[in-house]
Order: structure tokens, then C-alpha cells, then sequence
């Protein structure tokens, strides 16, 4: 099989990570009968600062074409981070149908999580992410700007079609897992988007009888990935709670560089797009010691969602192996010294 790939470097260590993983994720291809070819695009905040926008005017539309988007990171210091998101990410995610964030956090053995007492194996869970709306939506506005009697309204939008979406697929990820989710919500405050959230919840489980269902408010969930991380197996969650989640669940697994991502068109009515969660980290852009792993197993997801298991498992394979070896090289957030070249090429060795 061949696939066509857009390939959306972007900014800071965002074009490094994906200009090194590249060649693996072509290796990894290769070795299973499998061909990728990219297509380039250099949107993002240089061209923001040159031409005034992150991507052209009809860039969602030129992204249709492809059967994946590969995305860097986005984010420039002298730019606000809501002028990148809503400049990019945002109307992908939105336009191209992507309604569903799969993350997963894994530690892996080899990795230290800062929580004492846990090993490789410990904690492995998932998080699913509603991608296009609830606190999200470009809903609201500013008015008397100015002034002392300034205003700014930001509404939530959940919609019970979109609400469905994301936990069924959560639900369908419990069900091939170990059958436990957790609904993270907030509905003792939010007495409308969120009890929607768990009426359908509700609902959708009547048809999972075999899934264990958990519910918890968006503070005890945060408390509880700390204290009892090893018990969780799906969470699903809306967009903002799932935002800071995933980045808690990253952390404890061992390091931000480890934390893959995916935005699903479910439907395959427009391609998804698979993106490390790191972002673009500005402090070190350029030194070349930015962690590549996230990107790899993010090309991990990009195989698994394309129907090509075997290149998947092979990357993965890879990263476990290379990670529990105390010898191969690591990058410094792995207590390592080694640089983002150095951990390709040992990869590549082992693949």
C-alpha cells in the first residue's frame, strides 16, 4: 500500500523531531511492504510573522487530498499562543471533522515516573479528548475594550451529536482493553453542557455492559492520576479538562517527550492528523536535543489509524526496547545526554 502523507513541520523543535523520524517511519514502512510520500508544508509562525497567517486561505481544503497530516509542534514566543492555535490547529482539528484527541500515557520500563514506587508497566491508560467544541468553541466576544466596564464572554458549546462521538470511541477502546472507563466531568457547576455530557454517557453505556463505568469531577480526577494512577485504564473527558489531563498523564508516565497524540476524523471523511504533545518548546529549538519518541510513536498512531498494524508494532517495539535498555542513548528530559540524532540512529538500528 501507498500512502500520501502532508507533512506540517511547523515551529521550534516541531521541524527538527519530524525531519529526524522521518527516514524511520519510511524504514518502518519499507519493512512491511508499505510506501509513504510526503508532502511539505512550511505554515506556521515564521509565516505568520512574513505574511500576516499561519497557513493560506485554502489551506484546510488543500489537507483534504491526503490520506494523514504529520504535524511538529506549533507555538513562536513573540506570537500569543491563541493567534497560532486559532491560526492553525484549531481549524484543522475543527474543519477537517477531527472530533476525537487519543492519548495515551505509558511507563514504559527504563522510564522513571516522578511518582515513587511505580515501574515499567504500572501505568498505562488513555485518554480521549472531545477536539472540536465544548470550551473550545469560537463561541462569545469582547465588548467596551477599554474601558473599566470592559466585558468578555466565552461560551461552551456541547452538542449531543459531538458529546456521542468521543465517548463512543472511548467506550470502544474500554471495550478492547481491560473494560474500565472513567467519565470525567464537572457537572456539579456546569448544570447544562455537562450533565448533558453524562446523560449521554449514561446512554451510550447501556450498550457496553461489560464496560465498568467510573465517574469523577475534573479535581478528584487530577488528585487521583497522582494518587492512583495504575487504576485507570480509559478516561474520557470534554476538551479543556482533557487538554490538562493528558498533559498531567504525559508527566507522570516520565516526560512530556514520550506523549504521542491523534485527531480523529472518525468517520474517514477527511484525513487525521497524529502530532507529539510536547509542542514546540522554544527554550532548546536549535540545539538539537529535543526528544524524538513522541513523534515516533505518534507515526506509531498515524500507521495504527491507516489499517497498517504491522509498522505500528514494530515502532512501538522499538521505542520499549531502545527505553529499557540502560545502555542506548537518551535525551536530557530522560536523564540522558544524548542529542535527537543519536536516539533515530540507535532506533534505526534496532528496527
Amino acid at each position: 500500500m501507498a500512502y500520501n502523507i502532508a507533512v506540517i513541520p511547523g515551529d521550534g523543535i516541531g521541524t527538527e523531531v519530524v525531519s529526524a523520524v522521518r527516514p524511520l517511519l519510511d524504514e518502518a514502512a519499507d519493512r512491511e511492504g508499505v510506501s509513504l510520500s510526503y508532502t511539505g508544508f512550511d505554515w506556521g509562525s515564521q509565516r505568520y510573522l512574513e505574511e500576516g497567517s499561519m497557513m493560506p486561505a485554502d489551506g484546510v481544503d488543500t489537507l483534504r487530498g491526503y490520506d494523514a497530516i504529520l504535524l511538529g509542534a506549533v507555538g513562536h514566543p513573540e506570537i500569543p499562543d491563541h493567534v497560532t492555535l486559532r491560526g492553525l490547529m484549531l481549524p484543522i482539528r475543527k474543519r477537517l471533522d477531527q472530533r476525537v484527541c487519543e492519548r495515551p500515557s505509558v511507563l514504559y520500563e527504563g522510564v522513571e515516573s516522578p511518582l515513587r514506587g511505580y515501574e515499567g508497566g504500572d501505568i498505562d491508560f488513555v485518554i480521549f479528548r472531545e477536539n472540536t467544541e465544548g470550551e473550545y468553541a469560537d463561541v462569545g466576544g469582547r465588548e467596551h475594550q477599554g474601558f473599566d466596564h470592559e466585558l468578555a464572554v466565552q461560551s461552551a458549546v456541547f452538542t449531543r451529536e459531538g458529546t456521542e462521538t468521543v465517548v463512543r470511541a472511548a467506550f470502544e477502546a474500554a471495550s478492547e482493553r481491560e473494560e474500565n472507563l472513567t467519565n470525567v466531568t464537572k457537572s456539579n457547576a456546569q448544570a447544562y453542557g455537562m450533565v448533558l455530557w453524562d446523560e449521554v454517557v449514561a446512554d451510550i453505556a447501556e450498550e457496553y455492559p461489560d464496560v465498568t463505568v467510573e465517574r469523577l469531577l475534573v479535581d478528584a480526577a487530577a488528585m487521583d492520576l497522582v494518587r492512583r494512577p495504575e487504576e485507570f485504564d480509559v478516561l474520557v473527558t470534554s476538551n479543556l479538562f482533557g487538554d490538562v489531563l493528558t498533559d498531567l498523564g504525559a508527566i507522570i508516565a516520565g516526560t512530556m517527550g514520550l506523549a504521542p497524540s491523534a485527531n480523529l476524523n472518525v468517520d474517514g471523511t477527511a484525513p487525521s492528523m497524529f502530532e507529539p504533545v510536547h509542542g514546540s518548546a522554544p527554550d532548546i529549538a536549535g540545539e538539537g536535543i529535543a526528544n524524538p519518541l513522541a513523534t515516533v510513536l505518534s507515526g506509531a498512531m498515524l500507521f495504527e489509524h491507516l489499517g497498517e498494524a504491522a509498522p505500528a508494532a514494530r515502532l512501538r517495539e522499538t521505542v520499549q526496547e531502545q527505553l529499557a535498555d540502560p545502555n542506548a542513548p537518551r535525551t536530557l528530559d530522560l536523564g540522558g545526554n544524548a542529542g535527537t540524532e543519536a536516539v533515530v540512529t540507535d532506533l534505526e538500528a534496532r528496527l
